[in-house]
């Protein structure tokens, strides 16, 4: 396409089209586009190339995702619940206060992302990339992080209930006053990581054992 109008045009042509059943955007040139507050739930967006563009509190519902490009892409208050975003590329996108509850988030590039407050219930985040992620206060509980390098990434106040961070990298973490409640942490690696106030209540911990009520607060950061 050759300039930003002709691309703006196209796309809300293909979305209002009521001719259009396919709904189908994949492998488009979307960088900046400006689709705020617009429905594209269920859309087909497989590599498509929205680097840049605007999706703040766009509907992304169930939509596809996969592969596509959505680096410092704008997606705050966003509603992306059971969007498939498998190896996509959200390197520094601003996903504050979205929701990406049942979403499929495996191998996704989230390194410098801000995922303040976002919420992540029954997320696939398997072999994700989030280091140096913000997920303060976010809330992840029941999500799949196996395998998930969290490196370096800010979690404090994060809910954690129930999820599985079975072998995930949290070295350099900061985990301080998030709550991990029957959180699996078997063989995760917890280098250096902050559990300061950290609430770790039945959750396994990467050596196997479990950690009691009377047993969960860290004065300081865990060490192997």
């Amino acid at each position: 396409m050759r300039n930003y109008a002709d691309k703006q045009k196209f796309v809300l042509n293909q979305i209002t089209n009521e001719c259009f059943q396919s709904r189908d955007l994949s492998g488009c040139d979307l960088s900046g586009i400006d689709l705020e507050m617009v429905d594209l739930s269920g859309m087909n967006l497989i590599g498509a190339d929205l680097e840049g563009a605007n999706l703040s509190g766009s509907i992304l519902r169930g939509a596809n995702l996969s592969g596509a490009n959505l680096m410092q892409a704008c997606l705050r208050e966003a509603d992306l619940s059971e969007t498939c975003l498998c190896e996509a590329n959200l390197i520094g996108a601003d996903l504050t206060l979205t929701n990406l509850c049942k979403a499929l988030l495996w191998r996704v590039r989230l390194s410098g992302s801000n995922l303040w407050g976002a919420s992540l219930c029954e997320a696939d985040l398997s072999e994700a990339d989030l280091r140096e992620a913000k997920l303060i206060e976010a809330s992840l509980i029941e999500a799949n992080l196996v395998r998930a390098n969290l490196g370096g990434a800010k979690l404090s106040g994060a809910k954690l209930l129930e999820a599985n961070l079975t072998q995930a990298n949290l070295s350099g973490a900061d985990l301080s006053w998030a709550n991990l409640t029957e959180a699996n942490l078997r063989e995760a690696n917890l280098w250096d990581t902050n559990l300061i106030n950290t609430k770790l209540w039945d959750t396994i911990m990467p050596d196997g054992t479990i950690h009691y009520p009377q047993m969960v607060f860290f004065s300081q950061s865990y060490e192997l």
